[in-house]
């Protein structure tokens, strides 16, 4: 079947491919990685095995991971190293295959109180030469009340983040992002000179759990907290990542009580279609970035397997 794939993909002279990084069950086995050449249909590469197993955090965890290709000519990802951390993991790669040592970067262990470190995610601040690093903590007491739920009691989200040049040296952490209500998984999409904001409202009680968006002229801020109206259905949605296929702007997200992956997609920006029932994704798949990288990079992928010490 893949090479029945590698052919089709070669044959129509495609130069990019669509990867997604995700995580299965817990995050315990660490990074797994699909391909796709329509933005619709995923299948798991390396047999739907691990490429990376997490080594760091309490939990020693890999949920969320997400990938940005830097100038440097390296895959840089972060990921959740554990449910209560005050760090996020941190690694790098050529390839895909081989990677770097990981470390924890200590973005919140400055905050004696904040309960965690969930979903970080990056952009790149072209104007400064930055990467901007931001995930969502709770600090108890720290912002606006919302109402609780029992199983959600006294988790209340806002978006921090860091910034970095080399991800050796980072920014003393900041508020990022502080609306009204609690906010986790926020995904930023370049495009048409603005920058897209993707992320879950995760209010409990009513629950919200839907993706709104907030735009920016800047990637480093400000978003303004007056987001859209939720681009996503009756179903509770977390995991929001965009990517532009063609003409639209797909955003996948995770269906996660259905246990199933969703999309809606746009041509402007404005209008959302929920394509969820054209969407085919692995088995199990969770917490997803969706990115791309060169027919080179792919091909290597299909070939080589990760390197095990």
């Amino acid at each position: 079947m893949l090479a029945l794939c590698l052919f089709s993909f070669a044959s129509t002279a495609q130069k990019e491919v669509y990867l997604f990084s995700y995580f299965v069950d817990n995050g315990q086995d660490g990074l797994h990685l699909a391909y796709s050449t329509n933005g619709l249909t995923w299948t798991p590469l390396n047999d739907g095995n691990s490429y990376l197993e997490p080594t760091i955090g309490k939990d020693k965890l890999m949920r969320d991971p997400f990938i940005l290709h830097g100038k440097d000519g390296l895959f840089h990802m972060v990921w959740t190293s554990g449910w209560w951390d005050r760090i996020i993991g941190y690694a790098s790669s050529p390839d895909l295959i081989n990677w770097s040592e990981q470390k924890g970067i200590p973005v919140m262990e400055h905050e004696p109180t904040a309960k965690n470190s969930w979903a970080p995610e990056m952009a790149y601040d072209q104007a400064s030469g930055e990467f901007i690093i931001f995930w969502a903590t709770t600090i108890p007491e720290r912002h606006s009340d919302v109402a609780s739920s029992e199983r959600e009691k006294g988790l209340n989200h806002r978006m921090y983040c860091t910034k970095t040049t080399d991800f050796k040296t980072f920014s003393p952490t900041e508020m990022f992002f502080n609306p009204d209500f609690s906010v986790i998984d926020a995904n930023i999409l370049p495009k048409n000179n603005q920058f897209y904001m993707f992320l879950k409202n995760e209010n409990p009680n009513p629950p919200e759990k839907n993706i709104r968006i907030s735009v920016s002229d800047k990637a480093s801020r400000p978003y303004p907290v007056k987001v859209s109206e939720p681009v996503t259905g009756k179903y509770w949605a977390e995991g929001p990542t965009a990517l532009e296929v063609g003409d639209f702007v797909y955003v996948y997200f995770d269906k996660y009580t259905e246990h199933k992956y969703g999309a809606v997609r746009s041509k402007n920006m404005v209008d959302w279609e929920d394509v969820s029932d054209l969407v085919s994704f692995p088995k199990g798949v969770r917490h997803g970035a969706a990115f791309k990288v060169t027919e080179d990079v792919f091909l290597k992928l299909t070939k080589k397997q990760p390197v095990v010490d």
